[in-house]
């Protein structure tokens, strides 16, 4: 034997030769006999040595752990020098502990230390058997097992617990008869993360530890192992021949512990166990769950589960809940005196590594009785002790009672009221609670008195509200409002389609409460709201000068089948300006966005009007609108007392709506105001924008917005024709209206006016004639105007009976539009005749204009010139004669106001040269100048 192998406890098998053969081989039987004869002894000795040890040294349990069960080395030996081997049977390395009265409950077991030069495979087997009523721990404190765990596996590696692993199986059911093949399997590890904690689904745990590589040291793994009592997982009466399936009974056991099967270990696969409790006749049953840990597989649980019943089955008893994943403070109660908890888990090939759950139940008389909530609108929620839902029924209103009402209600009770308005694509409500009658919640007892004060912090009762769907985050510690005390509470309004009262009544002995609450629809828009919750909105000027208003839940859809009414009540001082920011309105027919033909959802905007000592209103429509078309800016005429805007929806297919603001402003002296004019006694004229032909100014403008208004007037029997020779104000009827800039026109002053705005008008859209001797235009702009070219309009009065067919038109008839003008409109350089037709300045001829002025220039320029021409054919003259020496007696020069003195002449008989010079010298020196008498 090999030195070092005395702890081996594997026994040697001893091969022979055959009995006969050569004398070589005899001879070499004899030596391998006398080896063996040899060694005989030794082996004797060594027989005797270990049974005086057995009987000297104390009996040792079987589930005392000794490090000697499995401190073993792989024996093989062979004949020196030969290459025939004989090896020996490889030591058992399995180890079984089995609990037993008096023994050790519990211990640790290490990984064995094993040498394995051949990488044999080696299987080790622990195995843990519990008494009678027992079940096995086991803890694995330290593991790191050589291998790549299953979910670490990578293509080209090795496959996953491959040369080292170990197996659990925690379901076994006789220790006796153990089939590992068909137990189920309770997972495979290997890597660095060890098995979590395990109970034994019965008494026994098996774990298998597997290795084929050459050394096996203890520091693989160490666990520890305790024999624990099972009576804790027999909750009640147990159901024959079912593994986990209790009924527990009231008049045996009011309260105790609940869990699942093998709590706080790892639950098992494909099993399915249930809990029924079953009370007398007035308890209830409080499940109150301190731990809960299934694997989470969604929302809706599709794996395993906890279902709770109100009642004694699955089938005819309501369902309270189903639960999975992590739940914390989870406490169902029963509504009536029966409860069932079922607890499913599915058959799957992933590892489970979650606890189950575990909780206290209670059976009582004392927890609240149901009768305060209301049978006809409020609902108790299932699972809850005193928690009610109220749903709306489209604006509906009911009365909340404290529990017990209308008798004291008792200490130490929490109940919540949830109160729920309409919310969805075409209803939005808002809760309005008003409490009444009496209210009484001590707030805390002062100076050791039977008296109760209302402090600024309820410190034990309290009745708390929460308006803004704290609930829906869990936000119960930022109530709205909290009350206590003897003081009927103020009315409160959720800002939402939510309210929540949360009641705890404290420690003390109350008194009640009681509050009726009503469904307003919420409408999400600003202004002082109608009482009776209908969508009116007024806007004073007194309250506020600009502000915001918008649609129904905007940027949202409106409501369907809704009517609401906005009103802007301006000072008498004070006109109002409208100016809608986003408009989206729901219009069957696309290119239809403005007039009558809206007739699905509209908008409407009217002048108010109250006449003087009349109290009823007098409404005039301004204009209807519908699609993408945004109303223009819109101003309060200057006699009206305000706006109204009013929107309308019809049953179906809403839409976001429109934001606008409002602004009111001071009335100017006249309504004129930046420009326009009151035009009479003329034949035609022409309208422009501000600052034609420049562009009119945008919002930089220190004047702000304008706002020009013009008003034609014609001889009677007479009609107006207007078109715009030109126009280019911002915005784009079909696309977004004209929110910025428009330009209204009304043929019919009682009629709704014509909106215009765009970069051109077609030839139809660009003529209007009045249906009477007035017209009215108008042009305003926004404060967010950017600024464009403008406008320029042609108006003409052309006469109003005239008919191709009827009187004969005694002024001028336009050729192409057979319109009669005054026939002083021909040929004056202004298109008077409309589009397309210049009939009226065709054939002109201009008569020659007489102008004193340029007569007068002219008849100047004309006499210089001559005065000069007269001035130089003197000086010629004068110089010729003066070179020829000729100069005559008494010849007059320039005769407009002096004459030369007349000269002789002197020596004639000088050269002609000489006496040039001469008689010009003389002419210098000797002329003199005499006035003409």
């Amino acid at each position: 034997m090999a030195a070092g192998d005395g702890k081996c406890r594997g026994q040697h098998e001893v091969k022979c030769g055959g009995g006969s053969g050569s004398g070589s081989g005899g001879s070499s039987g004899g030596a391998r006999l006398q080896r063996s004869l040899l060694a005989l002894p030794t082996l004797l000795l060594l027989l005797f040595l270990n049974s005086f040890l057995l009987m000297l040294l104390p009996r040792v349990d079987a589930h005392d752990p000794q490090p000697e069960d499995w401190l073993l080395v792989s024996d093989e030996s062979g004949v020196d020098g030969e290459l025939d081997s004989y090896s020996t049977k490889e030591p058992k390395c399995d180890r079984k502990i089995v609990s037993s009265e008096n023994g050790v409950t519990k211990g640790e077991i290490e990984a064995p230390e094993l040498v394995n030069p051949e990488k044999h495979g080696r299987h080790c087997t622990f195995t843990f058997v519990a008494g009678p009523g027992e079940r096995v721990r086991i803890q694995f404190h330290r593991f790191s097992l050589r291998g790549t765990p299953p979910d670490g596996s990578t293509i080209g590696v090795t496959p996953a617990c491959s040369h080292e692993y170990l197996d659990m199986y925690t379901e076994i059911k006789d220790p006796k008869n153990v089939d590992l093949l068909n137990t189920p399997f309770g997972g495979r590890y290997c890597g660095p993360i060890g098995p979590r904690l395990r109970i034994s689904l019965y008494s026994t745990i098996i774990i298998s530890f597997y290795t084929d590589l050459v050394n096996t040291t203890s520091d693989l793994f160490l666990a520890s192992y305790e024999f624990i009592n099972g009576s804790k997982y027999i909750v009640g009466d147990p159901v024959p021949d079912t593994l986990c399936e209790f009924v527990i009974h009231s008049d045996f056991k009011k309260n105790g512990q609940f869990m699942t099967p093998t709590y706080p270990g790892i639950y098992p696969k494909n099993i399915s166990c249930y809990y029924k409790f079953i009370g007398r006749k007035g308890q209830r049953i409080r499940l109150e769950f301190r731990d809960f840990d299934l694997f989470y597989g969604g929302s809706h649980c599709p794996f395993d589960q906890a279902k709770m019943f109100d009642g004694p089955d699955h089938i005819s008893s309501p369902l309270i809940g189903t639960y999975c994943g992590q739940q914390r403070n989870l406490v169902i109660f029963s509504t009536g005196s029966t409860l069932l908890l079922t607890f499913t888990t599915i058959d799957r090939t992933a590892d489970s590594q979650n606890r189950g759950f575990m909780g206290i139940f209670n059976f009582s008389e004392s927890y609240v009785k149901l009768d305060f909530i209301g049978k006809d609108d409020s609902e108790h929620i299932r699972g809850t002790e005193c928690d009610q839902r109220i749903l709306s029924k489209k604006e509906s209103n009911g009365t909340v009672y404290s529990p017990n009402y209308p008798f004291p209600y008792l200490p130490n009770v929490v109940c919540r009221y949830f109160i729920y308005g309409l919310q969805d694509a075409q209803n939005l409500e808002r809760v309005k609670l008003q409490f009444f009658d009496r209210f009484d919640i001590p707030a805390e007892l002062k100076d050791g008195k039977n008296s109760w004060s209302k402090l600024s912090s309820c410190s034990d009762g309290y009745l708390r509200i929460y308006l803004k769907g704290q609930e829906t985050e869990n936000a119960y510690d930022q109530p709205d409002d909290e009350f206590c005390g003897k003081t009927l509470p103020k009315t409160v309004v959720s800002s939402g389609p939510r309210l929540v009262m949360v009641f705890s009544s404290g420690k003390y002995q109350g008194g009640r409460f009681k509050a009726v609450y009503k469904f307003e629809t919420e409408y999400m828009i600003p202004g002082t709201a109608s009482p009776d919750g209908k969508c009116i909105f007024t806007y004073y000027s007194s309250s506020r000068k600009t502000g915001a208003f918008n649609s129904p839940r905007h940027p949202s859809n409106y409501p369907s089948n809704t009517i609401c009414q906005y009103t802007f009540q301006s000072n008498p001082e004070e006109q109002v300006r409208l100016i809608f920011d986003q408009f989206t309105v729901h219009s069957e027919k696309d290119n239809v966005t403005y007039g009558t033909h809206c007739q699905e959802d509209w908008v409407e905007i009217y002048n108010v009007y109250k006449p003087q000592g009349d109290n009823m209103e007098r409404l005039r429509l301004n204009g209807r609108y519908c699609g993408f078309s945004a109303p223009g800016p819109t101003e309060s005429e200057q006699d009206a007392v305000g706006l109204r805007v009013m929107l309308r929806t019809d049953e179906e297919n809403v839409k976001s709506g429109f934001l606008a603001e409002y602004k009111f402003i001071k009335k100017q002296k006249t309504v004129f105001k930046d420009c326009g004019c009151n035009i009479s006694n003329a034949e035609y004229g022409i309208i422009h924008s501000p600052h034609w032909p420049q562009k009119y100014d945008g919002p930089d403008r220190s004047g702000g917005a304008f706002s020009c208004n013009w008003f034609i007037h014609v001889r009677p029997y007479h009609k107006i024709l207007l078109w715009f020779q030109f126009f280019s104000v911002e915005g784009n009827p079909a696309e977004r209206g004209c929110p910025a800039a428009v330009v209204r026109v009304w043929p019919d002053l009682d009629k709704v006016p014509i909106e215009l705005c765009g970069e051109k008008l077609t030839n139809e859209a660009a003529v209007f004639i009045s249906k009477s001797s007035l017209m009215r235009v108008s042009f305003l702009t926004a404060d967010r105007a950017v600024g464009s070219k403008g406008f320029e309009g042609i108006w003409t009065e052309i006469q109003d009976n005239f008919l191709p067919s009827g009187p004969k038109c005694e002024q001028f008839l336009c050729s192409e539009n057979n319109f009669c003008i005054s026939k002083n409109l021909r040929c004056n350089g202004v298109p008077n005749c409309g589009v397309g037709d210049n009939s009226d300045e065709k054939n002109c001829v201009k008569d020659t204009e007489v102008n004193v002025l340029m007569l007068v220039g002219v008849g100047l320029g004309i006499s210089s010139v001559l005065l000069i021409v007269m001035c130089i054919w003197c000086h010629r003259k004068r110089v010729r004669r003066r070179e020829d020496g000729s100069l005559p007696h008494h010849v007059h020069v320039c005769e407009r106001g002096a004459r030369f003195a007349s000269v002789d002449s002197g020596d004639r008989s000088l050269s002609p040269v000489l006496g040039a010079r001469k008689a010009h010298h003389l002419s210098r020196t000797s002329l003199r100048t005499e006035t003409v008498v």
